[in-house]
């Protein structure tokens, strides 16, 4: 006799293995860290509608802060997407860049060269948390883990429950807010996290012409995201958001430099352009290293004149399917009204 499939007793099975399946993704969801340092940008970006994101912005800090997606997608129409994170060393770029293709294609990569001028160590962990939590599991995962944290420091970071489980006491509103019924809200995020502080600072005065700085390990990387851009078909562009930069700074610059013009890759250090955009030393930096919000509108505005022009990145707005571009300015401008209101 045929064992019936759709008995009483196997619907409670399927019953009970489906309520395991929705508590363990609500558990995973609430308890999972969240954070605009890096996190957050890549949790975002797997929301995003697939092959719509145009030109894809990769670093550091410099890049969520500096690079307004909003006013890239509200002045030319730009569908960009700011998949950065903290401190952000060229080897974690490279793996980022890779995660990214299986998701998107975009006609421009830019790549922030603060990390390789001011970080030097083959082992970078004081931001590398940010630069790891928000990436799904994979293959691709395993191996940026396998170049970015020594053996004996893999159980901090892996596997990622085991860091985030005890997190029961420090929740708050926005671990409740991810879920995929709120896919609007995460499709409307594209990684721009302005700061609001106003810091006065100085303007560097370098004119340096030595060249050097680069390790070797960051060497290598540069030279694979060249070549995987080159393989995928996407134009690269290098470049640095303006900061209160060092001569030993610049030295590494000028090595990247020579890098860029022996492989035919555009490099364009902002810190030469402060003047051209009209960045204000009296109010436009949250600190030395990160423009603030009127900051990197300048910055942004000034770049995306570039993009627009000089890379001929096609105006998008109206198109179906951009709609999420819409909702992110609405959702930079909710947030600066109420930061006026402070």
């Amino acid at each position: 006799m045929k064992k019936n499939l759709f008995s009483k007793q196997n619907g409670i099975r399927i019953l009970f293995l489906a309520l395991i399946i929705v508590t363990g993704y609500l558990v995973s969801s609430i308890l999972s860290i969240k954070s605009d340092h890096g996190v957050n940008q890549q949790d975002g970006m797997y929301w995003q509608p697939k092959n719509t994101i145009n030109a894809v912005m990769m670093g550091t800090s410099h890049v969520h802060c500096g690079i307004n997606t909003g006013l890239l997608w509200e002045k030319y129409g730009i569908a960009s997407y700011d998949y950065s994170g903290a401190e952000q060393p060229l080897w974690m770029t490279y793996f980022f860049l890779k995660e990214l293709y299986k998701y998107q294609s975009p006609e421009v990569v830019v790549v922030d060269m603060y990390a390789p001028a001011r970080f030097k160590e083959d082992y970078q962990y004081d931001w590398i948390a940010q630069n790891i939590y928000g990436m799904k599991f994979s293959l691709n995962k395993m191996q940026m883990l396998a170049v970015s944290v020594e053996p004996r420091r893999m159980h901090e970071y892996f596997p990622a429950f085991a860091v985030y489980h005890s997190r029961y006491d420090s929740l708050e509103k926005e671990d409740f807010e991810n879920f995929f019924w709120n896919s609007q809200q995460k499709e409307a995020f594209k990684g721009y996290t302005p700061y609001w502080n106003k810091e006065k600072q100085n303007c560097p005065q370098i004119q340096t012409k030595v060249s050097g700085g680069l390790t070797h390990k960051s060497e290598v990387y540069l030279r694979k995201i060249i070549n995987l851009t080159r393989k995928k078909g996407s134009r690269l562009i290098l470049i640095t958001v303006p900061y209160i930069f060092t001569e030993e700074d610049q030295q590494t610059y000028n090595q990247i430099k020579e890098i860029s013009e022996e492989e035919g890759v555009p490099f364009i250090n902002y810190n030469e352009y402060y003047e051209k955009m009209g960045l204000n030393f009296e109010e436009d930096f949250n600190d030395f290293s990160h423009l603030n919000y009127w900051g990197s509108c300048k910055f942004t505005d000034y770049f995306g004149s570039y993009l627009s022009s000089e890379q001929g990145l096609p105006d998008q707005r109206g198109e179906a399917g951009y709609e999420s571009w819409d909702d992110n300015v609405e959702m930079i401008q909710k947030e600066l009204k109420s930061h006026l209101k402070k």
